[in-house]
């Protein structure tokens, strides 16, 4: 038997790993300059090995400043959302729960409207986005902690105290934004889309999600005896308020970072998580790369169509919706025959 879940993982890991490699080239070639294949590898392994220039500069300007950063920013940025979805469903032992449960996402999009709304360089936008995302998580904790004998509920409703509050706050933003240029500018930000990543942006991303899923790599073990239950995990040596404070912390700082970035792009973090325990189970040893690979996979698909599927770009937020709604009703039938 343990043979057999062996060899479906790995079945499924080469899979996922030849769709990535397939995916990966096809959004360099397809766009509003459409590049062939073989030319777009020729230009990367230009930078590698010694290759005859057969190519136009406007190739590599596309190539190099306009698609590697994008292409990058939607690799991380999915990886991040799958790691972040599963790092809270496990936490939390619920199937619904998405990287925005403690009120991330929200607090995020609040500090891009206010940086929006005040005319901020692009920087000071992402900037405060960023601490605003962090600090609405800290605030839940913060509010939980009043309620030491119930840690995980506490910090679920107050999740949602905090997500509406957030919410409220970004409506009465766009109520007295200005309505021909501030207005349109929040809205399609919180929509979600990569279509104005910078290289910059990559880096940011690259660093910080770096940094954020190694934490969770190194307590694997402990999150899959945290799936059995606090005291459960308590009576094996667990330190489960520590554990929970390294997770937390490390799945918040990538999805803060996310929507500073590309907005809000939701139910990837609840979507590709099931379907990578659906594969691989539910240990963390193979769940944790299963999802980085799959939500990577998904997201750059997602914004590969959203790119070229029409002459306006469609925002990201949009497309996974229609994969994620449909999802998710799937999941409460399925969790109601249960019962």
């Amino acid at each position: 038997m343990e043979h057999g879940n062996r060899k479906n993982s790995h079945v499924f890991f080469l899979s996922m790993s030849l769709l990535f490699i397939a995916i990966f080239f096809i959004s360099f070639a397809l766009g509003r300059y459409p590049i062939p294949p073989q030319t777009v590898l020729k230009v990367l392994l230009s930078k590698i090995f010694p290759i005859a220039k057969t190519w136009s500069k406007s190739v590599e300007t596309v190539i190099f400043q306009i698609r590697i950063p994008r292409i990058i920013a939607a690799i991380f940025i999915g990886s991040a959302l799958s790691l972040s979805g599963l790092t809270f469903q496990g936490l939390f032992q619920n199937p619904m729960v998405s990287p925005d449960v403690l009120g991330t996402s929200n607090g995020a999009a609040f500090g891009a409207a206010i940086g929006i709304l005040l005319n901020m360089h692009y920087a000071g936008i992402v900037t405060t986005s960023f601490l605003t995302g962090i600090g609405a998580v800290i605030l839940v904790l913060a509010i939980a902690s009043r309620v030491p004998s119930m840690p995980v509920l506490g910090m679920v409703l107050s999740g949602i105290m905090v997500s509406s509050l957030f919410t409220s706050l970004v409506s009465f933003i766009k109520l007295i934004a200005d309505t021909q240029n501030t207005l349109p500018a929040i809205t399609y930000f919180l929509m979600g889309s990569l279509s104005s990543i910078r290289s910059s942006d990559t880096v940011f991303l690259v660093i910080i999600i770096t940094l954020s899923t190694i934490p969770i790599i190194l307590i694997r073990w402990h999150l899959n005896v945290m799936t059995q239950g606090e005291e459960e995990a308590k009576s094996l040596g667990v330190n489960t308020r520590v554990i929970r404070l390294i997770a937390i912390s490390s799945a918040t700082l990538m999805t803060s970072v996310t929507v500073a970035v590309a907005g809000m792009i939701g139910w990837v973090g609840l979507v590709i998580p099931h379907l990578t325990r659906m594969c691989l189970g539910c240990d963390y040893r193979k769940t944790i790369p299963g999802s980085i690979i799959m939500g990577s996979t998904f997201l750059l698909l997602v914004d590969t169509i959203a790119r070229n599927i029409s002459t306006i770009e469609i925002p990201l937020g949009i497309l996974t919706s229609f994969v994620g709604a449909p999802f998710f009703l799937y999941l409460i039938i399925r969790e109601g025959k249960k019962l």
